[in-house]
C-alpha cells in the first residue's frame, strides 16, 4: 500500500496526537478532562460574548453540526450557557464565571502552542500550515467528491 493511501489515516494520526499532548498540557495546569477543542470557542466567546452557533462555527472554521457538539458539550461542562436571540431560532452562546476564571490559563496556552507550533515547523522540510492551506484551497476548488467521480471513469475507462 502506497503510503498516499493512508492520507486520512496520518491526518488522524496527527491530530489525535496533538490532542493527547495538549490535553495532558491542560490536565498539568490544573484542567484535567478539557478538550482541546473547547479552546478556539472560547477564546472567541471571551473576545466577543454572545454568538449564535452559526457564527461561532464560521470564526473557528468548522461545520454547524461539529460546533452545536462542542457547544453542547461545553454546557455540559459548564463553560458556556446559552438563551434565546431576537430570532427564536437562534440561540446565543455566552461565557459562564467559570469559563472566564480559567481565560488566562487558557490565553497563556494558546501562546504556548503558538510557539511550539512554530518550533515544529522549523524542523520540518515543508512547513505543516503551508501544505494544510494548499491542500485546503485545493479541496475548495475542486472537491474530493468530484475528484471520486473523475478517478472512477479513468478506472472504468
Amino acid at each position: 500500500m502506497e503510503s498516499t493511501d493512508l492520507i486520512g489515516t496520518r491526518l488522524k494520526q496527527v491530530q489525535d496526537l496533538l490532542d493527547g499532548g495538549l490535553a495532558q498540557v491542560y490536565a498539568e495546569l490544573g484542567l484535567p478532562g478539557f478538550r482541546p477543542r473547547y479552546t478556539p470557542v472560547l477564546k472567541v466567546l471571551d473576545s466577543a460574548d454572545g454568538q449564535s452557533i452559526r457564527d461561532l462555527a464560521e470564526a473557528v472554521g468548522v461545520t454547524h453540526s461539529a460546533m452545536s457538539q462542542t457547544v453542547a458539550q461545553l454546557l455540559r461542562d459548564g463553560l458556556v450557557s446559552s438563551e434565546a436571540g431576537s430570532d427564536a431560532r437562534t440561540r446565543l452562546v455566552q461565557l459562564t464565571p467559570a469559563a472566564r476564571q480559567i481565560m488566562p490559563i487558557l490565553n497563556r496556552e494558546w501562546q504556548l502552542t503558538s510557539i511550539l507550533a512554530r518550533e515544529l515547523e522549523a524542523e520540518m522540510s515543508v512547513p505543516l500550515s503551508q501544505v494544510m492551506d494548499e491542500v485546503l484551497a485545493l479541496l475548495i476548488q475542486r472537491p474530493y467528491a468530484e475528484r471520486a467521480t473523475a478517478a472512477s471513469a479513468r478506472l472504468q475507462g
